[in-house]
């Protein structure tokens, strides 16, 4: 037997479950896209496009928009659990106020800390959700929940869904992008942007921001003088010929759907990819207002204005990273609140208060969704009996939305006196889930794919639309 016939036998051997996950997967009858919903799936959409500002490793809500002043009053008491919870990677110090100075901001009286200085200018037109709450103290699982909804690995991301349901905007860019930081992956790798169970095209397409080509492999290099266009078309016509026979033979498998569609894509974004990522067409007050004219802020800036570039030529989901995953370069702040917070806020501060006056005067806001977010928060106490870091905390956080179906200057939830635990107005990502992709169209409960018998959720059962920052 040789190797070809020993494949199709064991093709044929698995063909009983192959034709299983093909019922499977017809089962499933996705609605579509209505214009009559401006696109929505269930109801009208608001938002087309979404850019999520994820701030990798736990941003300390008490040291950026959640000010506590009973922290000044108790500071230096011993108020926290007398053993060490699970997810701390330390015991509980005293009571430690912020180091940084608060301020009331715009008409809203929005209270922002000094490490964020421009993003304050901008509070009236955010809303925030200040007391989220996650199920974890550690990061993966943290960051895992807050992009899929589950503490485990295997699960579409959110970007991942939403691209399941709404299909892309543009047929020569990716629907789907990822910008991660230029120093590294974050915690999960590229376990937060999969498309878990979904059909593999829907994963995100991560772009190297700052490299001299964003997509790797997109052009040969210039060595293999022989790629010429034509025959560059000629090749990618004999492959395409090969890879639909072999998917007739396996229909059930989206990996080479996915890979298919990837070929035809890249064939596009030859054409397209090179004017949309090249940031320098921008003019130089605009490349400057991202703070690229500044070491602090060139990378996060240059991803934010590609976030906004991306959008605009009809790129449905961006997620922009900060911070690499390890215990340097993030928000991960476990050892010095002053040393280490202040450097990576300074990093994307300009840039996110660049992005939301760009957004704006370019008439984005009326369809395109701004997410800042991050995994969990920080303690209110020291960690460590000497410490003057902070140490995880899922209790409570900080997220606001800004943009399209955001009602501008308000506020959902609290957290505690001393911002360890919420106390109101409790909200989970399945609650954020829920109400982006409410703005989008979509009725979160609807949005269903059947996998393994279970009808699974991006919200799974959990969820309500938080309509109290909605316009």
């Amino acid at each position: 037997m040789n190797a070809l016939n020993r494949r199709s036998f064991i093709s044929r051997l698995g063909g009983g479950f192959g034709a299983l996950a093909v019922t499977d997967l017809l089962a499933h009858d996705l609605a579509k896209p209505r214009p009559e919903f401006n696109g929505g799936l269930h109801h009208r959409a608001k938002v087309k496009r979404v850019i999520q500002l994820f701030m990798n490793g736990g941003a300390s809500q008490i040291d950026t928009y959640d000010y506590k002043p009973e922290l000044i009053r108790f500071h230096g008491q011993k108020l926290g659990p007398k053993e060490k919870p699970e997810g701390f990677t330390d015991i509980a110090g005293s009571v430690m106020k912020s180091p940084f100075a608060f301020k009331q901001h715009g008409q809203s009286g929005r209270w922002v800390s000094s490490v964020f200085p421009e993003q304050a200018k901008c509070v009236d037109d955010m809303a925030f959700l200040m007391a989220m709450a996650s199920k974890t103290n550690v990061h993966g699982p943290g960051a895992y929940m807050m992009n899929t909804g589950f503490v485990l690995p295997g699960f579409p991301c959110m970007g991942a869904w939403i691209s399941y349901a709404l299909g892309n905007l543009t047929d020569n860019l990716p629907t789907f992008v990822v910008l991660p930081d230029s120093r590294g992956l974050p915690y999960n790798q590229k376990g937060n942007f999969s498309a878990g169970f979904l059909p593999a095209k829907h994963q995100g397409t991560l772009i190297e921001a700052g490299a001299k080509q964003p997509i790797p492999d997109l052009f040969a290099k210039d060595r293999f003088r022989f790629v010429s266009a034509e025959a560059d078309r000629d090749g990618l016509a004999l492959l395409d010929r090969f890879n639909r026979a072999h998917a007739e033979r396996n229909p059930g498998d989206s990996r080479l759907e996915a890979r298919l569609a990837s070929y035809e894509l890249a064939a596009k974004m030859q054409l397209s990819a090179p004017e949309a990522f090249d940031v320098s067409r921008e003019s130089e007050t605009t490349r400057n207002a991202y703070g690229m004219d500044k070491p602090v802020t060139e990378d996060f800036g240059r991803r934010c204005l590609l976030a906004r570039r991306l959008v605009e030529r009809g790129v449905r989901f961006v997620q922009v990273w900060s911070g690499p995953q390890g215990a340097v370069n993030n928000w991960d702040n476990h050892a010095n609140m002053e040393k280490e917070l202040v450097p990576i806020a300074a990093s994307v501060d300009q840039p996110i208060a660049a992005l939301i006056r760009d957004l704006k005067a370019r008439g984005l806001f009326e369809d395109t969704l701004l997410v800042w977010s991050t995994e969990f928060g920080r303690t209110p106490f020291a960690q460590g009996s000497e410490g003057i870091g902070r140490d995880h905390n899922g209790g409570t956080f900080v997220t606001w939305l800004a943009g399209a179906g955001i009602k501008t200057g308000v506020s959902h939830g609290r957290s505690d006196d001393l911002g360890y635990q919420t106390a109101e107005g409790r909200t989970y990502c399945y609650d954020l889930h829920a109400t982006i992709l409410h703005l989008m169209g979509i009725d979160h409960t609807k949005l269903t794919y059947r996998h393994l018998g279970i009808d699974r959720r991006l919200t799974d059962v959990h969820g309500e639309v938080v309509r109290t920052i909605l316009a």
